[in-house]
């Protein structure tokens, strides 16, 4: 029997998809037949294409995001590019993710729609309704849905065969955390330069990071606008923004300049792997160290007897109670299990399950043990394994925080990983694509990254 919560390099990746899709109704409308207007092919990506009323909602999203300050903008052609590029990329996650064999199922997908009108306080019907007065149409809107948890399928997949972090990077991560509880808000700007790049190619690079560090040290342009109007980094439209990072989410190379910066310093540029940055410290915070964390484990046996085609529900009940009736009547829990329990992980230690958590093995299970004291044995009870008798052993408390903490920096120093790893997976997939663009206004995206584009010499404020 394996338990549910053990513990892996990182946690399960949520649905992040369902804010990005309230950004979609979110949106001021646009009307249905405009959009019908503009539904003619905007962009050949391999096998499959980008039309261009997905352009348009896409770039119109992307405004509604910057309502309230619409200069921090790029020009018009400028934003079409970078809104297209991430298109671009959709289309290419997904057709791997496709080709790996992941897949959403009807069910699940209904479930992450249902999420998304809940939401923005509708009912299914009621969230059909706003995307029709919005001009998309619901099949559209769940497609969108789709794609985006494939997508995350496909990072979790990427994560789980190409990432690791061994118990030395952890030691290593929570030396340099002792007595510095500091997490840092960071943004950054990134000038990429392709694998490999020429001795012209990096001279323009550096050329246009310079020009960009002008104008933010000039005052004539904020480092979040300059992000949107120039960063080749995915995260442009958000303004470069990476978040709260504690150290051991940061690379090592970066640590002992964040210390020794003050809030809303920008240092760089700073050349790495995939180009040239620029990185600014938002602010600081102390993170909370948080009380000793306790939780209450339990020591038990189990016998379980499976539900099969062969044995039917009903079958392994009877089983089950014949097991149980013989305990009862003085033979060894222990015996019983070795004889016949059908858990073969626990079967020869006599159903042993060690110490656990009291939902390791799911709630059903949990609750059983819970009801009853060390030495009892609970009545048959049903779970997605089978039929289970358990024989409760022992309770204690377990101080868990350093445990906690060790899992805590695992999966941070994980994070970072696969923001690295993912992005240079990114930049290979797309290198290798075929893209055709036919929107004029977009002209042809190249490989991420984009190939520099010199800032002017004096700012306009994002305008």
């Amino acid at each position: 029997m394996n338990k549910t919560n053990s513990r892996k390099n990182f946690p399960a990746l949520r649905l992040a998809g369902a804010p990005v899709f309230a950004l979609l109704l979110a949106a001021a409308p646009l009307a249905a037949q405009q959009l019908q207007a503009l539904d003619r092919i905007a962009a050949v990506v391999d096998e499959d294409v980008i039309l261009q009323s997905e352009l348009e909602r896409a770039e119109h999203n992307v405004r509604a995001q910057y309502a309230n300050n619409p200069r921090q903008l790029p020009p018009a052609d400028v934003l079409r590019r970078q809104v297209l590029e991430r298109l671009v990329l959709m289309k290419l996650q997904v057709a791997r993710a496709n080709d790996s064999g992941i897949r959403v199922g009807d069910d699940e997908l209904n479930n992450a729609v249902a999420a998304v009108a809940r939401q923005n306080g509708l009912d299914v019907d009621g969230l059909r309704q706003r995307l029709a007065a919005d001009g998309m149409s619901f099949d559209d809107f769940r497609n969108s849905i789709r794609d985006e948890i494939v997508v995350q399928r496909l990072r979790q997949s990427f994560a789980q065969s190409r990432i690791q972090v061994s118990e030395a990077e952890v030691d290593a991560a929570l030396a340099q955390q002792s007595g510095n509880g500091v997490q840092y808000h960071l943004a950054h700007i990134l000038v990429g330069l392709p694998e490999g790049a020429t001795a012209e190619q990096i001279a323009t690079g550096q050329k246009k990071i310079d020009g960009i560090k002008g104008l933010i040290d000039k005052g004539e342009m904020d480092f979040s606008a300059a992000a949107v109007r120039y960063s080749d980094s995915p995260n442009a439209l958000e303004g470069g923004d990476l978040g709260w990072r504690s150290v051991d989410e940061i690379p090592t190379a970066f640590v002992n300049t964040l210390r020794s910066m003050s809030p809303g310093q920008v240092v760089g540029p700073i050349r790495g792997p995939s180009g040239f940055q620029l990185l600014k410290l938002v602010e600081t915070r102390d993170a909370a160290q948080g009380a000793t964390q306790q939780v209450t484990e339990y020591q038990a046996r189990h016998i379980l007897v499976r539900v099969t085609d062969v044995q039917d529900s009903a079958a392994a009940k009877a089983k089950i109670d014949t097991l149980r009736a013989r305990i009862a009547g003085g033979a060894d829990f222990a015996a019983v299990a070795k004889e016949s329990s059908e858990d073969p992980n626990t079967r020869s230690s006599g159903g042993e399950l060690g110490w656990f958590a009291l939902d390791a093995f799911g709630p059903d299970f949990g609750q059983q043990v819970a009801a009853i004291q060390d030495g009892q044995v609970s009545q048959p009870f049903r779970t997605e394994a089978g039929w289970h008798i358990v024989q409760r052993e022992g309770v204690r408390q377990t101080d868990v925080t350093d445990q906690n903490k060790r899992a805590q920096v695992r999966e941070t120093i994980g994070r970072r990983k696969l923001e690295d790893e993912y992005n240079r997976f990114l930049r290979e997939m797309r290198g290798e694509a075929y893209v055709s663009v036919h929107d004029a206004s977009a002209k042809t995206p190249a490989p991420t990254p984009a190939p520099p584009v010199t800032p002017p010499a004096t700012g306009d404020n994002g305008g």
